[in-house]
């Protein structure tokens, strides 16, 4: 391809890249920056080409030229997204959680209210679990806890796979489980309410069972460790399904979907919090809690400790003055 025919070809290409960085190098976050790496990598393309059909060298250095100054804004952006991950991991979410704090009160007590209650109640009076959860699903819960059958935790049919297949496995249904109980705020609130509720009561009634019926060691020593994130992620997924639901019902001055739009954007961020803790919490289902090589006092102390780092971090992460944003 002759040299004019190319340069005719993609020059609204190339004003369009410069344009964009000039922006950029301005300071100026634009809708561009989104596609800004695929321009890029256009432009790194052309070059190839420009100097593999031996083009006059103006036009290369032109184009050089505007690849290394792509290049550094491209890295610059890459490095200030990684940054503000960092930041909000370190303060940015448990700020958040605390500002949240009506609804992540009201969401914990529906979810370790009922939790807790139930799994008293089950304890005391062992044939109410049957009227809470089917006899096939208790039957199958005693068999993975059972001491005796060593699956620790894990059904029979997948009892012998591998760590990281259950990690998969433990990813996909906690996100599940999350995702089902904040998407449901969307019912004014009742559908995270009932599902925080639900799966208190689900969790309670085998946690009072498994107690009762003497497999009390080998359920908790398996749950206290992933339980300190994953139970907490239940709870915040909650929490931002009632704030989606409290918008719809109580706006104020705005519009429900400018009301519900403001809301979201809290929700969401709080979404991408449980989205990290599940993900801690199927790691440590996966790689710590099934090891049958482990004393159950270790896994006691460890879940405890873990507990506590959960709570610390919610509650002071973010406090100090020059903490990340």
């Amino acid at each position: 391809m002759k040299q004019s025919l190319f340069e005719s070809r993609h020059k609204a290409e190339w004003e369009r890249f410069a344009l964009a960085l000039e922006r950029l190098e301005r300071g100026k976050e634009t809708s561009q920056v989104a596609g800004f790496p695929k321009a890029y990598r256009r432009l790194c393309q052309h070059l190839a080409l420009a100097q593999e059909r031996g083009y006059s060298s103006f036009l290369i250095d032109s184009l050089q030229q505007q690849v290394l100054r792509g290049h550094q804004q491209l890295y610059r952006h890459r490095s200030r997204l990684g940054a503000n991950l960092i930041g909000f991991v370190l303060a940015g979410f448990p700020r958040l959680v605390r500002s949240e704090w009506p609804f992540v009160l009201v969401a914990g007590l529906l979810f370790f209210g009922s939790l807790i209650g139930v799994a008293v109640l089950v304890y005391m009076f062992p044939e109410l679990v049957y009227n809470l959860i089917p006899a096939d699903q208790v039957r199958e819960m005693q068999s993975m806890y059972d001491p005796v059958a060593g699956h620790l935790g894990r059904p029979a049919e997948r009892a012998a796979s591998e760590d990281w297949m259950m990690f998969g496995y433990y990813v996909m249904h906690n996100i599940g489980i999350a995702f089902q109980t904040f998407a449901s705020g969307l019912l004014m609130g009742v559908g995270s309410a009932f599902f925080l509720f639900y799966n208190g009561l689900v969790i309670g009634a085998v946690a009072g069972h498994l107690s009762e019926i003497g497999f009390g060691q080998t359920f908790w020593s398996f749950v206290i460790a992933h339980g300190a994130f994953e139970l907490t992620a239940i709870a915040l997924a909650g929490a931002a399904g009632l704030e989606l639901g409290w918008a719809l019902i109580a706006p104020g001055r705005l519009t429900r979907t400018e009301a519900l739009k403001r809301a979201a954007r809290k929700s969401v961020l709080l979404i991408c919090g449980v989205m990290l803790f599940l993900l801690i919490a199927a790691f440590i289902e996966a790689y710590w809690s099934s090891k049958t090589s482990v004393a159950p006092l270790t896994k006691y102390l460890v879940g405890a400790g873990l507990w506590i780092l959960v709570a610390s971090y919610l509650l002071f992460a973010g406090r100090t003055r020059h903490a990340p944003e």
